[in-house]
């Protein structure tokens, strides 16, 4: 992360867990000349609706224009949002919560002759993962090496 997302982190992560609302992930970034502070939070078990962003979005707006020295070089927008149903699984809780969801990965590397895979999560562990799969009729699970997954989402199944 960078000294930007590692400040605003420090501050911002209190009021998050005051509200029992769970922090997802940050990002600064630049896109189309404009700079973007967005902050993904989602709450448990049933998420986080507009109007509970919108007063986070406020709270975390007051304590970022408090804070000084301003630790943004630059104008920039504020965007809190959810990360929504497809959101990247990144953290312990997340992998707790998808066992037995369906899930999307990308892999660096093909496996069974495919680098992109759709299908339920078993089991994990450090090095590998069970993904039990759809092929036609037939239901068939595959290991993969955690070290092959470039990225991986919950993912919504059709």
């Amino acid at each position: 992360m960078s000294k930007v997302t590692d400040l605003v982190l420090s501050e911002v992560k209190p009021i998050i867990a005051k509200r029992n609302d769970e922090f997802v992930d940050i990002e600064y970034v630049k896109e189309k000349g404009q700079n973007y502070l967005r902050i993904y939070v989602d709450r448990q078990p049933n998420g986080i609706d507009i109007d509970e962003i919108a007063d986070l979005s406020e709270l975390v707006s007051k304590k970022l224009d408090s804070l000084d020295p301003d630790p943004f070089p630059d104008p920039y927008v504020l965007e809190i949002s959810s990360p929504g149903v497809e959101r990247p699984i990144k953290t312990d809780r997340d992998w707790e919560n998808a066992v037995n969801k369906y899930i999307h990965i990308s892999l660096y590397q093909k496996v069974n002759g495919k680098k992109i895979y759709e299908g339920t999560l078993k089991s994990y562990n450090d090095e590998e993962i069970e993904l039990e799969i759809k092929i036609k009729t037939r239901r068939k699970t595959l290991t993969i090496p955690r070290k092959l997954i470039a990225s991986i989402r919950f993912a919504i199944e059709f």
